[in-house]
């Protein structure tokens, strides 16, 4: 089996099990530890009586850490290597994750947080590098699509095994720790195969957000969306007269969605010349249905039919984007165009639930469809304008 060293000869021409694994393992590894980590945290920090806006602040870190981890993780592959680099991201993400454990001062847990979500971006984002670098141009879509699938498993199954484990004791920290662990094994073992960055990257780092825009607009739009509607979908759905198992309920149709689309449209991705076209009809797609939601609001049958079909098209934006992303570079300008990639996730997690909360305090409960038409509208807008303005271009 040949290397994919896409950093300097090129795409590949055949999927490399191998490093689909490797990657898959890592982002699985990722997925998961978020998903049992964040209500974990949050959880002990309630117990202890730490204060609502202090628990927010301290959440938050997660995506200062990865705003400021993303900068340096191509320059540190490149130093290290890809593997290398994501062996000691595993390593420090699982000490420092048994360290919330031990360390009881809750003022410590700033700077642990920076530690523990800095590591995990880092292998977040290489475990993408090193899967666009492996997929064949043909299939990857479908590829992408795999693995945002199993992303997408790995933030279900961390909350079902904070049901499981709950919050007590030592061993939901360890469980977490040795999941996390788990996945430098099939690193370890393909790290013969990981992409090489034998240069540097030619730009500084904020130009490769520019570099692609419908790509890192579409992640920008899927971070504020997704984690906006998770944290505030809930309080809109029982201001609107819904149960709070109901208002559960849409959370589990909109994640089925998020689940089922992305290889459907990862494959479909592979059959458009032009990819920004699919990420454009998605987001109108997602922009209809936030229309829909106050004229829908009085059925819940309703709403988690559009749900299904808008948290589907919602997470493409993701799957599309990422391999829009990987069709138009290679090598050390992929894989810093990755980590401009993840930023812009990272800065859409922070402004989304904050927007979506202003437009809910400002205009009512409405407000929420108001406040995602407005980002479903911007990324329109860009895509649109790019699309006639520069239809050779990303």
């Amino acid at each position: 089996m040949t290397q994919p060293q896409s950093g300097t000869s090129g795409p590949v021409d055949s999927i490399h099990w191998r490093s689909l694994i490797a990657a898959v393992a890592a982002i699985s590894a990722v997925g998961i530890a978020i998903g049992l980590g964040l209500p974990l945290l949050s959880i002990i920090m309630e117990k202890r009586g730490i204060s609502s806006t202090l628990i927010g602040i301290n959440s938050a870190m997660a995506g200062i850490a990865a705003m400021v981890a993303a900068p340096f993780t191509t320059r540190l592959a490149h130093a290290c290597g890809t593997s290398t680099t994501m062996l000691g991201a595993i390593l420090l993400a699982a000490v420092s994750g048994l360290g919330f454990y031990y360390i009881q001062n809750f003022w410590l847990w700033f700077p642990l947080r920076l530690v523990f979500h800095g590591a995990i971006t880092t292998l977040f984002i290489l475990s993408e590098f090193w899967i666009n670098a492996a997929a064949p141009p043909r299939r990857r879509g479908l590829v992408l699509g795999i693995y945002a699938t199993v992303l997408s498993l790995g933030f279900a199954t961390g909350p079902l095994l904070f049901s499981l484990l709950g919050s007590d004791g030592v061993l939901p920290f360890a469980v977490g720790a040795g999941i996390i662990l788990l996945a430098a094994a099939p690193i370890f073992i393909a790290r013969g195969e990981s992409p090489i960055i034998d240069e540097k990257p030619e730009l500084h780092f904020m130009r490769y957000i520019l570099l692609v825009p419908t790509a890192t607009a579409a992640v920008f739009i899927f971070g504020a969306v997704e984690v906006g509607g998770l944290s505030l979908l809930p309080i809109y759905a029982t201001r609107a007269g819904f149960s709070e198992p109901q208002a559960a309920l849409l959370l589990t149709v909109m994640g089925i969605g998020n689940m089922a689309f992305q290889i459907p449209l990862g494959m479909l991705s592979d059959r458009m010349k032009d990819r920004r076209r699919l990420l454009t009809i998605m987001a109108v797609i997602g922009l209809v249905g936030a229309l829909c939601l106050p004229l829908i609001a009085h059925s819940w049958v309703l709403m988690a039919a559009v749900l299904l079909l808008w948290g589907g098209c919602v997470a493409g934006l993701y799957t599309v984007g990422l391999s829009h992303l990987g069709s138009r570079l290679h090598g050390a300008d992929l894989a810093a165009a990755n980590a401009a990639f993840i930023f812009c996730y990272a800065v859409g997690t922070v402004v989304g639930p904050q927007a979506i909360g202003a437009a809910m305090d400002v205009s009512g409960n409405d407000g929420f469809a108001w406040a995602i038409v407005a980002f479903f509208g911007f990324y329109l807008v860009l895509s649109l304008a790019r699309m006639v303005f520069r239809p050779k271009q990303a």
